[in-house]
C-alpha cells in the first residue's frame, strides 16, 4: 500500500463535494468515497488491499452515517412532542419560573412555537416550555345535577256519548 499521506493529500486537492452527508467528524459520504477511490487508484499492484479491509472501512461509515440519522430523527421526534405537550397545556393552569428568578403562575392562553422550542403564553408573560414548573390539573366543569323527568303521555278525553 501507499503512503496515507499521498492519499489524504490527493483527497484534500479534491474539490469539496457538493452533497456531504454530516457525520460525527465532519466527513460526509463523497469524501469518504472520494478516499476510497483514491487508496484503490494509489495502491501498490504487486501488493493490493484486503478486500476485508475495505468492507469493513465501508460498514464502519455505513454505521456512523446510520447512527447520525437515527440521532437526528430522535431529535426531530423529541421536538414534536414538546410540541405537543406545549398545545396540551393552554387552557390549564402552570407554574413557572420567570428570567428574573421569580415564580409565577397562572393560565396558558396560547402556545406558539419560538426559534428555541415552544413558548407559552400565561398572562403577559412569555414562558419557554423548560421553565414550567407544575402542571395543575382542572378537571372539566360538571353539569349540575338535575332530577330525571317523567315522561307521561296525555290521554284523551272520554268520549261524553259513550
Amino acid at each position: 500500500m501507499t503512503d496515507i499521506s499521498a492519499l489524504t493529500a490527493s483527497a484534500a486537492a479534491a474539490p469539496p463535494p457538493a452533497r456531504a452527508t454530516s457525520v460525527a467528524n465532519g466527513l460526509g459520504a463523497d469524501t469518504f468515497l472520494q478516499l476510497l477511490v483514491a487508496q484503490l487508484k494509489y495502491q501498490d499492484p504487486t501488493n493490493p488491499a484486503d478486500s476485508t479491509e475495505f468492507l469493513a472501512q465501508t460498514a464502519q461509515f455505513t454505521m456512523v452515517e446510520k447512527l447520525t440519522e437515527l440521532a437526528e430523527r430522535a431529535q426531530a421526534s423529541a421536538a414534536v412532542e414538546q410540541n405537543l405537550a406545549a398545545a396540551g397545556m393552554v387552557g390549564r393552569t402552570v407554574s413557572y419560573q420567570r428570567l428574573d428568578g421569580t415564580a409565577g403562575q397562572g393560565v396558558v392562553t396560547k402556545a406558539a412555537l419560538g426559534t428555541a422550542g415552544p413558548v407559552l403564553h400565561v398572562g403577559t408573560d412569555e414562558v419557554a416550555l423548560d421553565r414550567v414548573t407544575a402542571v395543575v390539573h382542572q378537571p372539566a366543569p360538571t353539569a349540575p345535577a338535575t332530577s330525571p323527568t317523567t315522561h307521561t303521555t296525555p290521554t284523551a278525553p272520554a268520549d261524553p256519548q259513550d
